[in-house]
């Protein structure tokens, strides 16, 4: 894999920062594509410390078709591509839903025709257990079928799958993976890069470090009468670190078998939202202020993936713990903290 370029879409963000050390330390040679909507440009300069050397990146919006082709023509030979760049808060997609079948679907549908263009054999694509919808049974396996999306940011992944599907069946893509997403979360062990929730966040841990850093007042848990062990509702979270790792195997995969695949990513198990409280409290020795509030309409119950596929296929298995994972993310809040 020595010095295979690999474009990195939405390479500054959360996933994508942590993919292209990943990337790096494999052998790989991670080029970032990012108009910087979601992310800071600082990062750039944390990712060179951690691999303490430049990082070479292309400010480009992916829905800007004259600035994504010339970046393919100077480029030459590009392996493969991890699509990372989307719009992703569910609030938003459900306010603004052209925005985010214009971006979602729409750059990755160019991409492709760039792909077939320029010849680049591989893409993974970051997608998420969103498209499984409420499901009928645990643990969620590739095989669930896909249920009616909850928001127009659920569909736009669905569509996304489906047009890499079509385009697969059309030989106009050579191979790619999907990655279905469970929870993200954590951030670098070195507290360098980590999430960036601009705004508001829409996720658990972002408000977990938040609260215990005097940013919020107080973390509201959203409704506690689930069918659940504790009453709150349960998620499977994985460790950014874990799944940065997963888009690295699924590369190595597709390069020696020349195949095509769709796997969960998660842990396998889990964790209610008292029970992630409990591990950062742990973790870190702190206590937080959290009450419980009014459920929120669309939250899913319960969801957590089975891996067997994923540990058989990809030769891939989540290493870090939850306790891990939330050790990591106060660490990266503390260091955001002292930044500002």
């Amino acid at each position: 894999m020595k010095g295979k370029k690999i474009l990195v879409t939405g390479g500054a963000g959360f996933i994508g920062s942590h993919t292209v050390l990943a990337l790096k330390n494999a052998g790989f040679r991670p080029i970032i594509v990012d108009n910087f909507s979601n992310s800071e440009k600082w990062i750039l300069k944390e990712l060179e410390e951690l691999l303490e050397e430049s990082v070479i990146y292309h400010e480009i919006d992916c829905c800007d078709k004259d600035s994504f082709r010339a970046l393919f023509e100077k480029e030459k030979n590009i392996e493969g591509v991890i699509h990372f760049a989307a719009f992703k808060a569910v609030g938003e997609s459900v306010q603004n839903p052209s925005k985010y079948y214009q971006n979602n679907i729409g750059s990755l549908s160019y991409l492709i025709d760039l792909m077939q263009e320029f010849k680049v054999p591989n893409l993974v694509f970051s997608s998420s257990c969103t498209v499984y919808g409420e499901v009928d049974s645990l643990p969620v396996t590739e095989e669930h079928p896909i249920k009616k999306a909850s928001s127009p940011y659920g569909y736009t992944k669905q569509v996304c799958e489906q047009l890499i599907q079509d385009n697969l069946k059309a030989n106009n893509l050579e191979q790619a993976i999907i990655l279905r997403y469970f929870n993200p979360i954590g951030a670098h062990p070195s507290g360098l890069i980590g999430e960036l929730p601009l705004g508001i966040p829409n996720n658990l841990v972002p408000f977990i470090t938040q609260t215990a850093a005097g940013i919020r007042s107080q973390l509201s848990v959203f409704g506690n009468d689930y069918k659940t062990s504790d009453g709150t509702c349960v998620r499977d979270y994985i460790h950014v670190m874990d799944l940065a790792q997963a888009h690295v195997k699924s590369l190595e995969l597709m390069m020696q078998k020349k195949k095509s695949y769709i796997f969960n990513v998660g842990t396998g198990e889990g964790t209610s939202v008292l029970e992630a409280i409990h591990a950062f409290e742990k973790a870190n020795n702190l206590k937080l202020n959290y009450k419980i509030a009014e459920k929120r309409e669309g939250d899913i119950e319960k969801i957590y993936a089975a891996t067997s596929f994923a540990e058989d296929k990809l030769g891939w298995k989540a290493q870090y713990s939850i306790e891990d994972a939330m050790r990591d993310a106060w660490k990266w809040q503390e260091y955001l903290k002292n930044k500002s």
